[in-house]
Formats: C-alpha cells, sequence, structure tokens
C-alpha cells in the first residue's frame, strides 16, 4: 500500500489542459523520493501521465480504480523543478486568431486547428448562414462559465449530472451601428440569464462553487468592467 506525503485533485483535466501544472505546484515542495497522489476522471490522463513521468524524470508507481476516479503515484525525481518556469509560460500565453473577410459580409475565423464563420452583428433572422460576432461573444460568456463550473466541481469531486446557461444580449442602438441614427451607442448594454445546474450536492456548495467560477472567468470579469451583467443560479431536480 503506497501511503503518499502528498494528494491533489485534477477531477477533469488532461495533461494538456492545465492539469500538469496543478501536479507541478503540488509537487514543488516534496523532497526527492517523496510521493505525490493525483486524483482524476479524465480517462486520457491513464496514457499521458506515465509518460510525463519519464520525460521529466519522475517514477510512475501505479494507479488504482475508485468508484468515481482514478488514483495515481508518482515519486518525485532529482531533476530541479521547473514549476517557474511552466508558470510564466502559463502567464505569458498569447491567444491567436486570424480572420479573413468573405463574401455576403461574412468572415472566416482560424482559431487553433478549428475554422469556423462568423456573419455580421445586424442580422435579426432566427436563420442565418453564420452566427454573429455578438452571438459569439455571448457564447463564450456562457461557454466560460459552464466548462469553468464543471472544472471547478470536478476538482472537489461534485457530481454535476447537467448544467445549462441561458444567455440574452441588448445593443443599447444596433440603428448607430447601421448608420440609420447618428445617436445612441453600438455597445451592448446588458447581458442576462440563468445557469440551471441539476446535482445531489449541497446546495450551499454547489452556489459557493458558482461564486468561485464567477471569480476565476475570464469572460466574465473582463466584460463586466463594460456590460451590466445579470446572472441567476438555479438549482434544479
Amino acid at each position: 500500500m503506497i501511503i503518499p506525503e502528498a494528494v491533489c485533485d485534477g477531477g477533469d483535466l488532461d495533461c494538456g489542459s492545465g492539469l500538469l501544472l496543478i501536479i507541478n505546484k503540488n509537487m514543488n515542495p516534496l523532497k526527492s523520493g517523496q510521493v505525490l497522489e493525483i486524483r482524476s476522471r479524465e480517462r486520457t490522463v491513464a496514457d499521458d501521465l506515465p509518460a510525463w513521468c519519464r520525460m521529466v524524470k519522475h517514477e510512475f508507481l501505479g494507479s488504482e480504480r475508485g468508484d468515481n476516479t482514478v488514483r495515481y503515484f508518482v515519486r518525485k525525481g532529482q531533476k530541479p523543478s521547473e514549476l517557474e518556469k511552466d508558470l510564466d509560460a502559463a502567464k505569458g500565453y498569447n491567444w491567436n486568431v486570424r480572420v479573413q473577410g468573405e463574401k455576403d459580409l461574412k468572415a472566416r475565423v482560424y482559431a487553433r486547428n478549428h475554422r469556423f464563420y462568423s456573419g455580421q452583428p445586424a442580422e435579426f433572422s432566427s436563420h442565418v448562414d453564420a452566427p454573429s460576432s455578438i452571438d459569439y461573444l455571448i457564447a463564450s460568456l456562457a461557454t466560460c462559465l459552464t466548462v469553468g463550473y464543471k472544472a471547478h466541481t470536478s476538482r472537489r469531486n461534485v457530481i454535476v449530472d447537467q448544467i445549462e446557461i441561458s444567455l440574452k444580449g441588448s445593443i443599447d442602438n444596433i440603428l448607430y451601428h447601421m448608420e440609420i441614427e447618428e445617436t445612441g451607442s453600438p455597445s451592448i448594454k446588458q447581458i442576462s440569464g440563468t445557469c440551471y445546474v441539476s446535482s445531489s450536492a449541497d446546495e450551499r456548495l454547489l452556489e459557493e462553487i458558482w461564486g468561485n467560477t464567477l471569480n476565476r472567468s475570464p469572460i466574465y470579469q473582463t466584460l463586466k468592467k463594460a456590460v451590466e451583467i445579470k446572472l441567476t443560479f438555479s438549482i434544479v431536480y
């Protein structure tokens, strides 16, 4: 039976989305030869973690499967920690996109290994060839909060059966953007909506994690400086 000196929980994170930073942060205080237990629910960790250990000269000791999570055991090697270097690299990371104009007032967006289209903001039909930049902006907020909440709950071993966020946004005066009127502002004046969560976990804990999600959301914390955001958190059964 392996008795670790420290334990960390990566929840549903994989090795490419922050798990290794969490491991490094918890590994850093340990002495060479001490053991870190890593708990994870992400299936790809079973293959990626041993490979990473070989690369950085830690010893992968094996794993134990539980009901909802897998426990991985890693013995710290002799290699000096590169935690500060990894953290600095994460802080200095730049997100890059490239956009090309297309016909019919559309644009083609290239983001990493993905390509998608965006239409004009002043399009009021429910059926469009491509979502508008306003749609993407509001969707980015909903996506950031949805995935962020799932990540924060998973790291606490809180099971969420379902989460859905419904948002709507309004613009001060879209006609100014269209050059139909000469007064008003084309800025978004309000985003409102509700986060619906289904879980058997304690309600106070679910609400606490929601608050933490808002505090740590890059999109929410950026938008709230310029836009009135009204969000409701609702637990459904």
